[in-house]
């Protein structure tokens, strides 16, 4: 790709607590992992669910995983192939200094495995370093349920010393030995470096003995102060484009100069198309009809009213990834019903023209599924003349009397 275009997440956490919220919700998922330990040994990937990855201590911690399983999520959804995907530790030689784990989506394509979403648990690191060049302490706050007893420490300060030394950043090197105070953990290395050698570093700040006095003490807190850590999801948004694309395409069996797309009602760009049989005012008077009514409701509509032969038209669909075709025939004019193909299938069921936007939307939408519209519509098949057939397998029929046109079980109950 020429552009490198990137979309990041940057989730603050406690560096104490990386739980998530809803990681009950993804923990039964399963993903293909690549640990280092089996790209050093076996070469051969795991399929494990999150949770027990999490558990077992390969993936670090809940948060991380959490956005492991719901990138998974998100690239099944717009059509990737599972078999096609893995998480791939990275190696410690690899992995940056001040990491604690880091996982990449590989997805494979004609390229081979291609790094395309990147999971990293990047630890303090970002807002540590941010602070020392501002030198603006980055902290957050997090009130607790109930007060506990925890160590901290009592600071006093020789402000003259620090004055004279520091001058304007005398507020920061106070502030940031104020934080550090907020834990006797946090304080204690710097307590140890003034007792054994007399001086610290501190923010890039060199900080001697004479300028404080401390005392360990315990007391209630009722809230705690942390530099947060930084979960950060990355994705290459060029190279996802370019894998969908290359997991979409495939030929038809038999006729290698059929090319279709096979995208999702979800991301296709055109989600339907709508053909007239016939170039005749009327008939395409109705296929106007029910175009204007599809891109109404939002669904981006593909018509096609050349003089060429259904079946190519059907075909220039499929090589642009149309996953919808409504054929108008002239049986609409007499029961006001089309055909609607489904693009992989090639399936094809008869229903009212009314009906049909609704049915789409649905499908797109995840609110159905052509197997759904299967059970409740009869399948036919059309020939290049137009010409409908009653599916013998199809679970219903219909039958048209004085009073209109219904369905009906195929099979007497």
């Amino acid at each position: 790709v020429r552009e490198f275009c990137m979309g990041e997440i940057e989730l603050f956490v406690n560096p104490n607590d990386k739980s998530h919220p809803s990681f009950h919700s993804v923990a039964g998922k399963e993903l293909i992992l690549f640990g280092r330990d089996d790209q050093l040994g076996s070469g051969k990937t795991t399929t494990v669910s999150i949770g027990e990855a999490v558990t077992s201590g390969l993936v670090n911690n809940e948060t991380l995983g959490y956005f492991m399983a719901r990138t998974q999520l998100y690239m099944e959804k717009i059509g990737m192939d599972p078999v096609r995907m893995r998480f791939r530790q990275h190696l410690a030689t690899e992995m940056a200094h001040y990491a604690a784990d880091c996982w990449d989506l590989e997805i494979k394509s004609s390229y081979g495995w291609v790094e395309c979403v990147g999971h990293a648990d990047r630890a303090c690191y970002d807002l540590e370093v941010h602070s020392k060049a501002t030198k603006t302490p980055m902290i957050a706050t997090q009130r607790l349920d109930k007060p506990i007893d925890m160590e901290v420490v009592k600071l006093k300060f020789d402000r003259k010393v620090l004055g004279k030394v520091f001058r304007q950043n005398q507020r920061v090197v106070s502030g940031a030995l104020e934080t550090l105070a907020e834990s006797w953990k946090d304080f204690e290395p710097i307590a140890t470096a003034l007792e054994a050698e007399g001086k610290v570093d501190v923010e890039g700040f060199e900080v001697t003995k004479d300028m404080l006095t401390w005392t360990k003490v315990t007391k209630k807190v009722q809230e705690v102060k942390f530099t947060p850590s930084v979960i950060e999801p990355s994705f290459g948004m060029g190279r996802v484009l370019y894998s969908l694309l290359e997991h979409s395409f495939y030929q038809r069996d038999g006729d290698e100069q059929r090319i279709v797309m096979r995208f999702k009602p979800s991301v296709a760009p055109n989600k339907c198309a709508v053909l007239p049989l016939s170039s005749s005012p009327e008939i395409n008077d109705v296929v106007d009809s029910i175009a204007s009514d599809l891109m109404e409701s939002d669904l981006s509509t593909r018509v096609d009213k050349s003089t060429a032969a259904l079946g190519r038209r059907y075909a220039r669909a499929d090589e642009l990834g149309v996953p919808f075709a409504v054929t108008v025939d002239f049986d609409s004019l007499k029961d006001g019903t089309v055909t609607l193909r489904e693009r992989d299938s090639m399936v094809q069921i008869r229903l009212p023209k009314d009906d049909v936007t609704k049915l789409m939307f649905d499908i797109v939408h995840g609110r159905s599924s052509w197997e759904d519209a299967l059970k409740t519509y009869r399948s036919v098949t059309v020939n290049e003349d137009g010409e409908v057939t009653a599916d013998a397998n199809a679970a219903t029929v219909v039958e048209t009397n004085s009073r209109g046109s219904f369905h009906r079980p195929a099979q007497p109950i």
